[in-house]
């Protein structure tokens, strides 16, 4: 749409010529006060063909302002465009991570409700054998069922992620295998000292600036609307009461003209539009200047979180190796009667609040470099 406004403005700049014409037959009165000479029939044909143009000469660059601002508009269209491209993206790409994240909560979760389970046995098995109370069973069968529903919950998120990126890339009967989010590679980061220019490139930003020049081009037009419109006018073709003579050099017509408007006076309407358009500028700038504040800002921010969510995975990772360590050391204390079952439920559930703590903290490291991305308009070069 943006396109074709532009390319209309634009043929503003040049002639428009047309063909005219028209054929007409009509009849005379015969007892009006101008006689009829002898032989004259009453009834007439009148043909006309012509060429006719018609130019307004911009001496005062409205029209070639106007061209710049429809300009101006189309390229902020298409930023807007690179906008929703970049979200999309971005918010493909997050899902996608999510997605992944859950499935290795999922197989996490699998692993837990597995050594639960050999817990269960065994503490039944202890019970059978007078080693151990019912206490006991009932505690691993709570952590079981427990771990269950965990699971049916992460199925069910899992489900739901993969259902919206179907929407997102328009394919509804979209299904992902199963991978490892650990495995997926860790995207750079950008090098320090890089200049604050680069936010230029950021295609909200680049819109709002072509907002602002289009802006500044409007003033310009209704500026240019307070001086004399001239404009040229000219025709050629012929005219006859034969159609078959209409071509002939006799039938031959021609005009040509010059005319010039000035408004002298609208009670203020022109320049109410010239205030109107300064206005509409002076809000376009605030929104450029707030674009500006805003890419600063989401740039900071996604650099913050790029840096600490590393280190909170790196702090993580290390509390997930302990929580193995002290797993295995409750499960051994507990077989040799050292300790209750409480303490193995308890490094059990902390190793499990461990391991998803961990693929969470790696999710978010990966999407706040996806957002880093994002806030730099797709990258640093």
């Amino acid at each position: 749409e943006a396109d074709g406004y532009m390319r209309e403005v634009g043929a503003a700049l040049f002639p428009q010529v047309n063909v005219d014409s028209s054929a007409s037959r009509y009849k005379v009165t015969e007892l009006g006060a101008t006689p009829l000479f002898n032989g004259m029939s009453p009834t007439r044909s009148n043909y006309n063909v012509k060429l006719s143009t018609t130019f307004e000469l911009d001496f005062w660059g409205k029209l070639r302002r106007a061209q710049e601002s429809a300009k101006a508009q189309a390229l902020a269209s298409r930023f807007a465009k690179d906008t929703v491209d970049l979200s999309l993206k971005s918010l493909v790409t997050g899902d996608y991570l999510l997605l992944r994240s859950l499935e290795a909560q999922i197989e996490l979760s699998k692993a837990s409700m597995k050594s639960r389970e050999d817990s269960l046995a065994l503490t039944q098995r202890r019970l059978e054998g007078g080693v151990s109370s019912a206490l006991d069973v009932h505690q691993a069968e709570v952590a079981y069922n427990n771990l269950k529903a965990q699971l049916a919950d992460l199925t069910r998120q899992r489900s739901i992620i993969e259902h919206q990126l179907a929407v997102l890339t328009g394919d509804l009967d979209l299904k992902i295998s199963s991978g490892d989010i650990n495995v997926l590679p860790i995207p750079p980061v950008p090098p320090a000292g890089l200049p604050s220019t680069l936010l230029e490139a950021r295609p909200d930003v680049r819109q709002a600036e072509q907002n602002l020049i289009a802006a500044n081009a409007k003033i310009g037009v209704a500026k240019a609307a307070l001086f004399p419109t001239i404009s040229l006018t000219a025709g050629f073709g012929g005219e006859s009461k034969d159609l078959g003579d209409v071509l002939k050099s006799a039938a031959r017509i021609w005009n040509g003209g010059l005319s010039l408007n000035l408004p002298v006076f609208d009670s203020g309407r022109l320049n109410s539009k010239v205030d109107q358009a300064t206005a509409e500028q002076k809000q376009l700038l605030a929104s450029y200047e707030r674009a500006v504040q805003n890419a600063f800002t989401e740039v900071n921010d996604a650099l913050v979180n790029v840096r600490q969510n590393t280190e909170r995975e790196e702090a993580l990772n290390a509390s997930q190796l302990s929580a193995s360590k002290a797993v295995e050391i409750a499960n051994n204390r507990y077989k040799s009667g050292y300790t209750g079952y409480l303490e193995v439920l308890d490094a059990q559930r902390v190793f499990n609040e461990a391991s998803l703590a961990y693929v969470q903290s790696r999710q978010a490291r990966l999407t706040s470099t996806v957002e880093m991305f994002k806030a730099l308009g797709g990258g640093w070069e």
